[in-house]
């Protein structure tokens, strides 16, 4: 059973949602287990006949977090369920503990950001499920080297497992604008979570200053920051140049029309926009912290940029916006890059060893 907190938007969600349906049916029969499963990404569980168990558990210091321990242990026995593996913090700190009072025969978590993201209570439970699990999952050598120096993980316990993403999904033609940006005639754009980790006021202030005029600068996304970064856009008098579109479903066909793509984050294991955007043929910057330069080769599949400085960003901006074959050559490499180490078929490979291995150990 693989397990996460909702089915919708976001990386976390949309890794689990494809190894759910990439592993291989005749060795492997996948259930999903989530607190929330009316997410976009649940359709396509139920088209491929996929059981969702749906844990009615809104708070974990109330009744139903009781009620949905006890019926996730009935659902694990029923179904005989050998391995768990948790996706994020939520279920880390929920399945985990069920799984192993249900007596799941392997129980593996995850860790897909850094943990100095993660509310100080979760980050003490998350101490007493490392010790509990077969393995622990992670995205980024970043996150790895964080869990063994600052955590005291147990190195032979962690598995490293890159994100991965569907070339057939994520290509790089055709490369028509979206109608909000047709007129544009160079788009620097990001498109995820609006959140505060994502650094995207910084993006704002080195668009600002590096003063391009023919570019457009595009984000797509929703979330907690939107209204904070729309304020900042107007106080630094962006006006029409930039442009703010809600979280779309029809990801690829915006990183499309996207020339430069930007990922300025303060804290990140490893990207999932970064990885589509590389795929889908974009020029990407992104700042040098967590896994971003695992993915980013600076020079060759893209520019890094000194994470927290907007001079550093502007100056990338400016590089990339003035020399439109360097764009291309980047743009070429990335694509390549993905393509070659980060697919789903390889994913599932490395999912089927993960469980199988550890199967056979217990």
């Amino acid at each position: 059973m693989l397990m996460s907190r909702e089915l919708g938007i976001g990386g976390t969600e949309r890794q689990l949602v494809q190894t759910a349906l990439s592993l291989d049916r005749s060795h492997f029969e996948t259930h999903v287990g989530c607190f929330f499963g009316d997410g976009f990404r649940a359709a396509s569980l139920r088209a491929a006949q996929i059981p969702i168990l749906e844990l009615p558990v809104r708070s974990f210091m109330r009744w139903s977090a009781v009620d949905g321990a006890m019926r996730m242990v009935r659902y694990l026995r029923r179904h005989r369920i050998q391995v768990v593996h948790t996706f994020d913090v939520p279920m880390d700190v929920f399945g985990v503990p069920v799984a192993r009072f249900a007596r799941t025969p392997v129980v593996i978590s995850s860790q897909r950001a850094h943990r100095d993201l993660t509310p100080g209570l979760y980050t003490r439970l998350l101490r007493f499920t490392d010790r509990m699990v077969d393995a622990l999952v992670v995205n980024s050598r970043a996150v790895e080297r964080e869990l063994t120096t600052q955590h005291h993980v147990p190195p032979s316990l962690i598995r490293f497992w890159p994100n991965s993403i569907e070339p057939s999904e994520y290509h790089t033609e055709p490369r028509v604008r979206q109608p909000q940006v047709a007129d544009a005639e160079l788009v620097i754009g990001s498109l995820c979570a609006l959140r505060p980790e994502k650094g995207l006021e910084l993006l704002l202030e080195a668009f600002a200053q590096a003063q391009i005029p023919q570019a457009t600068l595009l984000m797509v996304g929703s979330g907690p920051s939107e209204a904070l970064l729309k304020e900042r856009a107007a106080a630094l008098g962006l006006g029409d140049r930039c442009r703010f579109v809600p979280m779309v479903t029809n990801a690829a066909e915006w990183y499309r029309s996207i020339d430069i793509y930007v990922l300025p984050s303060r804290s990140e294991a490893s990207s999932n926009s970064l990885l589509e955007a590389m795929s889908c043929g974009c020029c990407v910057i992104a700042s040098n912290t967590g896994g971003n330069p695992e993915l980013v080769e600076g020079g060759v599949s893209g520019l890094l940029f000194t994470s927290g400085d907007s001079n550093s960003l502007r100056e990338k901006l400016l590089t990339a916006a003035s020399d439109r074959g360097l764009r291309g050559r980047l743009a070429q490499a990335a694509s390549e890059k993905i393509r070659r180490e980060f697919s789903v078929a390889a994913s599932a490979e490395r999912a089927a060893r993960l469980y199988t291995e550890l199967l056979k150990r217990r």
